[in-house]
């Protein structure tokens, strides 16, 4: 009984502080402009051509900054990274506002990128180490980030339908600057969030030192390798989504209205993948198999893609699927790493999803190109067969009788291990919770 009770008042004190980072998140994804920009870049003179060259210019600054930002968190403040991540994107909002042609918008675009390098890793790092703070434990991690995911896509979703409504009262223009007070919004939420300091409970390294270890954590240690390569390989499934999914729909002569109902769902399995994360036996075998064949699946629907309300159900559903897949591996990335260099590692994940996206997205292109999003969508049931391949060998790797949890005197030195060898996934540092 007294065990329970103080488990509840753990998870109490963890939800209230989790509130100020749970708002700051939701003002961050009120982006307004999202669902207008297309109309609004050709406006301003963009071809297909230059919007193509606008997103290669800021898909190249993610991968060079994510893994520099995640050193960054690591060694001065991860709040303090999320404010210049949220700097970036008022910038973003407000440099693209006042654009009137195609080189004034690039630039913008550039803020884009680093918005999203300084975003990612750092949350989910930042997440974690509070629920080791609060619960002494990373179990709870699956949930708590869940819950995240949950508030952002419901932000999403509002600020589409709201920049629409907007656009079409006054002007598209106009949902650039409505969003940057959204923008600093946030900034004043996240500094009334009481950040974690498990990733400084120890002298900080020489820079060249812990960026070597970062590095030789990513690249040396087998379990943690496959980790990455699995996450990258799922974020770069869910981008090649999110970017081409609407190819079917032109294919199938879908008609203009249906694109925003489509994209509203398609954001709110962000959402519901949040909330099923944590709820999924990952760890066994037979639930990855399961949830591998329905993702096939639903890949397969996307290969025949006849029939508008299939190809829809199926993006909503692999997405979904993929999410929730994503969290789980987050956690045991998180797991399997000292606080010290978890931001470091986890925008590792980052970098490699962008690095695995641009060439598959290029694939993507070409075959859709020459014959059609259907027989594209092979390459989707190929990273897809890799994936569940990955994560049946992470399942089996992992010992039954417990699960790795940091401790809260978590030793980097400890953790990546003296001798080089790596951590086998799931098993208890030194100073581990049992």
């Amino acid at each position: 009984m007294r065990k329970t009770r103080t488990t509840r008042t753990a998870d109490s004190a963890l939800r209230r502080r989790l509130r100020p980072l749970h708002l700051a998140v939701a003002l961050q994804g009120t982006l307004l402009w999202v669902p207008i920009e297309k109309l609004f870049m050709v406006d301003i003179g963009f071809t297909a051509a230059s919007i193509g060259l606008m997103a290669a210019a800021y898909a190249a600054v993610v991968p060079l900054l994510e893994i520099p930002s995640g050193v960054l968190a690591d060694r001065w403040s991860r709040r303090g990274v999320l404010v210049v991540a949220a700097v970036a994107l008022l910038l973003c909002s407000l440099l693209g506002g006042l654009s009137n042609g195609v080189v004034g918008y690039v630039v913008s675009a550039l803020f884009l990128g680093v918005y999203f390098a300084m975003y990612s890793g750092t949350v989910d790092s930042m997440v974690y180490d509070t629920v080791l703070e609060e619960t002494g434990a990373g179990e709870g991690f699956e949930r708590r980030i869940g819950r995240l995911r949950l508030v952002e896509s419901l932000a999403y979703v509002a600020s589409a339908v709201a920049g629409g409504v907007l656009a079409g009262a006054t002007s598209p223009r106009v949902t650039y600057f409505a969003t940057v007070p959204f923008a600093a919004l946030s900034v004043v939420a996240l500094l009334r969030f009481r950040e974690p300091r498990l990733h400084r409970s120890e002298a900080p390294k020489p820079l060249r030192e812990h960026v070597a270890v970062t590095l030789r954590t990513v690249t040396r240690h087998p379990d943690v390798r496959l980790l990455v390569v699995v996450g990258a390989l799922g974020g770069a499934v869910v981008q090649l989504l999110f970017e081409f999914g609407p190819l079917w729909l032109v294919a199938l002569s879908v008609s203009a209205f249906l694109y925003g109902p489509y994209w509203a769902a398609m954001t709110a399995t962000l959402g519901l993948g949040g909330l099923l994360a944590g709820r999924l036996a990952l760890a066994r075998v037979r639930m990855v198999l399961a949830v591998t064949a329905v993702m096939l699946g639903a890949a397969l629907v996307l290969v025949q893609g006849d029939a508008v309300p299939q190809v829809v159900a199926a993006q909503v559903l692999l997405v979904m699927a993929l999410v929730v897949v994503g969290i789980h591996l987050s956690q045991r990335l998180h797991d399997a790493v000292p606080s010290a260099v978890r931001a470091g590692v986890a925008s590792g994940v980052g970098t490699a999803t962008w690095l695995t996206f641009l060439p598959s997205a290029l694939v993507f292109g070409w075959v859709a190109e020459a014959h059609g999003p259907s027989v594209a969508g092979w390459l989707v049931v190929g990273l897809l067969v890799a994936i569940g391949a990955g994560m049946c060998w992470i399942a089996v790797r992992e010992p039954r009788s417990h699960r790795a949890e940091n401790s809260m005197e978590d030793d980097p030195a400890s953790s990546l291990g003296s001798n080089g060898r790596s951590i086998p996934i799931g098993t208890p540092t030194e100073g581990n919770h049992p």
